[in-house]
């Protein structure tokens, strides 16, 4: 299976590299290069068959914050990915909250990038695991007070929120934990409670931090 990737990045050595590194992704991956952010979205309009967007947040042409929210409206069915030199935890919680599916550091090996891409493109999210760990607990990521955010779910709502993390829909949790869709939706509500967090992508950030994701570094 081959991919079509933009890789949107305002450095014309690191597009080079990372092009080179997902040649190694699939056999026939197609990398196409943007150098600022209108750019990376008029090729994103254009492009059919686009698999991945590559953003990087520090580029010329617009705020990266609309330039995400553009790209989440006009190809909903494409997934972004966040690449940043800078590693910050508020950061990264921002753009999982407008609707990256992944962030990266620039600083990543490029077995790291390729496990980070796989793991997007198979449907979950990707956040460094070292600043999870590094993290202060909080109410936000669904620590709470106790430090044990685990404790007050059930295991099938472990299940759930396992899948949550993989990027599944209700529908597809349902039927792969053979559940109703009203019995999922249930448990997503008791887990957001539980979690102390308002949505999925903060449930997701939570289970990270859980180690309930694949995004671990290998």
């Amino acid at each position: 299976m081959s991919y079509t990737v933009l890789i949107a990045d305002d450095h014309e050595l690191f597009r080079d590299g990372l092009s080179m590194v997902l040649h190694h992704l699939a056999p026939g991956t197609r990398c196409l290069t943007a150098g600022d952010h209108r750019e990376a979205l008029d090729l994103a309009r254009a492009t059919q068959g686009l698999d991945l967007v590559l953003l990087d947040i520090r580029m010329p042409g617009l705020p990266w914050e609309e330039a995400l929210r553009a790209l989440r409206t006009e190809r909903p069915e494409v997934p972004v990915v966040i690449l940043s030199a800078l590693i910050d935890r508020a950061l990264i919680t921002t753009a999982m909250r407008a609707g990256a599916r992944g962030f990266i550091p620039k600083t990543s090996s490029s077995s790291v990038m390729i496990h980070a891409i796989n793991l997007v493109l198979s449907g979950g999210h990707y956040i460094p695991p070292l600043v999870l760990d590094d993290a202060s607990p909080s109410a936000d990521d669904g620590q709470g007070e106790t430090g044990n955010p685990a404790a007050s779910l059930t295991p099938r709502q472990m299940d759930v929120l396992r899948l949550v993390a993989k990027g599944l829909s209700n529908r597809d949790i349902a039927q792969t934990l053979d559940l109703s869709e009203g019995t999922v939706k249930l448990h997503v509500t008791a887990i957001l409670k539980s979690l102390g967090v308002p949505n999925r992508t903060s449930a997701v950030i939570a289970a990270a931090r859980m180690g309930l994701t694949e995004g671990e570094e290998s």
